[in-house]
């Protein structure tokens, strides 16, 4: 398991946008963000922190995740139930696509009716929503 295969899985779920935060973190969201979207997942794209994985995994499978060796609270996040691999060996690859997927459902189910809403539009009416969306945004002096 690597960046690039997490990268697949993500993009692969519904809905799923990419972005570049805080330098070196490539973050997954359940919608864009211009929208309400939230994020399910970050990895670090230069490879160089003390994890490789971070996700959302709720406070049902929190401390059971916890109980993995390689398997730690997600720094800043941990408090709202996310966790962080310290390896990509800390889970078998397929037990790391299926927590990014609960991940994904997750958060998914978190959503404001409102992001929702804009998520269930036609791909195209969707997509001009989003671009005048993050002109509003980028006019104000925001992402």
């Amino acid at each position: 398991m690597d960046n690039e295969r997490i990268r697949e899985i993500c993009l692969a779920m519904p809905h799923t946008a990419e972005t570049l935060n805080w330098g070196h973190v490539l973050v997954y969201w359940v919608g864009d963000r211009a929208i309400g979207g939230k994020m399910f997942a970050l990895t670090n794209a230069d490879g160089g922190e003390d994890v490789v994985l971070s996700f959302h995994c709720g406070a049902e499978r929190y401390h059971e995740l916890l109980e993995n060796e390689g398997i730690c609270p997600a720094p800043h996040l941990a408090r709202a139930f996310w966790v962080a691999l310290e390896r990509w060996g800390a889970l078998k690859p397929r037990e790391i696509e299926e927590e990014l997927r609960r991940a994904h459902a997750l958060i998914y189910e978190k959503l404001p009716k409102k992001t929702k809403a804009v998520l269930a539009l036609p791909e195209k009416e969707r997509a001009r929503l989003i671009r005048e969306q993050k002109k509003l945004l980028a006019a104000r002096g925001g992402n």
